[in-house]
């Protein structure tokens, strides 16, 4: 009976302290994206990538896609200033936990164990760079097809650092009904192959 006592305690203790961990993760990381409009730009993308798939006249079409093409530009410009900004975080407070849950104080037992977000926001930006930039000629619904990737998977970087991978993946399959095995494999090869020497996935 004490054995279960002192392991139900236990429990508690590391529930509290990881919470507290993650509310200071999400706080941080919340400090820094409040200062753009990042998040707004995103949704701004999606709806219209989905408004201009359906739209049939190729005019209007044309002019949609014109409009995306700046908002595009907007959302990488902001990252990419986010990026910078977030750079500036300490290491200690920037390592992701490579493990599936969330465990308190990885970052500080198995260093090894993760990874540091700062390089994972300087690859995303350079991936949302990369894709608006269209340097490949690729169509503009493949185009667009490819950008959503690289902004699910930067949101998903966020939510692993604020929660844990299991989370962030669970999120990504509710919000935009879509893996995270399924974005890696529509992202640009650059994206994919940084991610992976990064992440290890």
């Amino acid at each position: 009976m004490e054995t279960l006592t002192l392991v139900t305690l236990i429990a508690i203790g590391a529930y509290l302290v990881n919470s507290q961990q993650q509310r200071r993760r999400i706080a941080l990381l919340g400090s820094h994206l409040g200062h753009y409009q990042i998040e707004k730009l995103m949704e701004n993308l999606t709806e219209g990538y989905l408004r201009c798939l359906g739209e049939d006249d190729a005019e209007r079409r044309a002019q949609i896609w014109g409009l995306l093409d700046s908002t595009e530009a907007k959302l990488s410009a902001q990252f990419d200033s986010f990026a910078a900004e977030f750079a500036q975080v300490g290491e200690k407070e920037a390592r992701v936990s490579k493990l599936p849950l969330s465990l308190p104080f990885v970052q500080q037992l198995l260093p090894a164990a993760t990874f540091d977000l700062r390089e994972a926001f300087a690859l995303h930006a350079r991936g949302i760079a990369g894709v608006m930039r269209n340097e490949a000629q690729r169509s503009p619904k493949a185009k667009a097809y490819m950008m959503s990737a690289e902004l699910f998977l930067m949101q998903h970087s966020c939510h692993w650092y604020c929660k844990s991978k299991a989370v962030a993946s669970a999120r990504l399959m509710a919000r935009h009904k879509t893996s995270h095995a399924q974005v890696l494999d529509a992202v640009s090869p650059e994206t994919r192959k940084a991610y992976a020497a990064l992440t290890g996935q």
